[in-house]
């Protein structure tokens, strides 16, 4: 090996330079469309919100303009800690038991740079969001997988997420004396998926029984449906000194664009988050922190009651979610119905007339199908496959993953794609 290549060699970056969500939203942008491929809301955050941050930024107190502590603002990691250990059972110190970074993407950065070592193993439950992976091989560790399995669903009824489940044990075949943290995204994007308190029970005896860290991301904790109740791990026996919880205000108040999240566990974890964080980013948005600081108070004011704004976006997506199944099903796809999330997987499988496969592209077919809808469709979502470690992407690339947390306007225009669509097809 050369001198520069030596120079240039970067060996922890390796095949992981490619992004989905980069290709696509070029796609997105460069054809008209309609967008139910990012995770995002287009529509605005309820107005307490907007004005808090207004009153943030236009008041009289001119240090929100400037450097706030930088592992979380005063005003935001207090709250952070009144209502987050009202909920898990815990009394939480805003200094040390929570740190606030750059949005839940950060937050998932600092757990695995602080605490994932040269050697060590990370159980990651497929589907996954993708960056879990690279940044696991970003800080020298090595990914270990299991699937959520899909049983048949009831006769005449849609699949569900809950239809997915772990098999016990392939579960515990993964945790070894390398294992030192699983990954476990409850409810699961991209398919939806809220853990029952026994998935989460079998998952927490695990961890406690072979000693591994839980990194537990929680940011759609609020966007629970028909019922199901989402269930903080960190809760259960045994598991608050061992879990990092995430959260994030852009799932929570949907500010996507805000960029603030949160981990909350006990200081001798947190603080090895804080000497990455401090050394890294270092520093949050002041005016963001101070705003959403006002608005966690408002809900834990109202929290369980009508007017809150977590109770209110939850019945809001599930209608929104439901008009979207119809949409699919009325279509010809097969929606897989998720129980929580912004999102749901379906089956495009009735479609593949329309783009002939590639027996030798290295490229996942529902990756070309979409590329293929956004330019002659103009309908956007994303490739379950990206959601897959490479070996396992050929299995599900008959699955793509829309987003329904989309003002009315968006997906009247969704629903008149997929009937037109539908109707082409039939030759009507």
């Amino acid at each position: 090996m050369t001198k520069m290549s030596r120079l240039v060699q970067a060996r922890r970056l390796e095949g992981i330079d490619k992004n989905v969500w980069l290709e696509f939203v070029k796609l997105a942008a460069t054809y008209p469309s309609v967008n139910l491929g990012q995770g995002f809301p287009d529509f605005p955050p309820p107005d307490f919100v907007k004005e808090a941050f207004m009153k943030a930024i236009g008041g009289g107190n001119i240090m929100l303009h400037q450097y706030t502590r930088a592992f979380g603002h005063p005003a935001l990691v207090t709250i952070l800690a009144r209502f987050f250990g009202k909920l898990l059972g815990q009394e939480l110190d805003p200094l040390t038991n929570v740190l606030v970074t750059v949005g839940a993407y950060e937050a998932l950065f600092c757990c695995f740079q602080a605490l994932v070592d040269e050697g060590d193993e990370v159980i990651i439950i497929e589907p996954f969001f993708d960056c879990y992976e690279p940044m696991v091989k970003m800080a020298g560790g090595t990914s270990v997988f299991v699937q959520l399995r899909p049983k048949a669903a009831e006769t005449g009824k849609l699949m569900s997420s809950g239809d997915w489940q772990l098999d016990p044990a392939e579960l515990a075949s993964r945790f070894t004396e390398r294992t030192k943290a699983i990954v476990l995204n409850s409810p699961n994007n991209p398919l939806g998926k809220v853990f029952t308190r026994e998935e989460m029970e079998f998952i927490a005896d695990l961890c406690v029984k072979h000693d591994v860290l839980c990194f537990s991301d929680e940011v759609y904790e609020w966007l629970v449906y028909d019922g199901k109740e989402h269930i903080r791990i960190a809760s259960l026996p045994g598991m608050w000194d061992r879990t990092i919880t995430i959260g994030s205000a852009g799932k929570t108040f949907s500010t996507t664009g805000w960029k603030v999240g949160w981990t909350l566990g006990p200081d001798h974890l947190l603080k090895h988050l804080r000497t990455v964080h401090q050394n890294s980013v270092y520093h949050c948005p002041t005016a963001a922190q101070e705003a959403l600081a006002q608005a966690f108070q408002r809900e834990f004011d109202s929290y369980g009651k009508p007017d809150s704004y977590f109770v209110q976006l939850s019945q809001e997506l599930q209608q929104k979610r439901d008009w979207l199944v119809r949409s699919l099903v009325a279509g010809g796809m097969k929606p897989i119905v998720p129980e929580g999330t912004y999102f749901l997987m379906a089956d495009f499988s009735e479609f593949k007339s329309e783009v002939p496969d590639v027996p030798d592209s290295d490229e996942p077919y529902d990756s070309r199908f979409i590329k293929w809808m956004i330019i002659n469709k103009g309908l956007v979502a994303i490739p379950v496959s990206a959601f897959y470690s490479t070996p396992h992407k050929r299995n599900f690339d008959h699955l793509i993953r829309f987003c329904f947390a989309k003002e009315e306007a968006t997906l009247k225009a969704a629903e008149d794609i997929l009937q037109q669509w539908s109707l082409e097809k039939t030759g009507q």
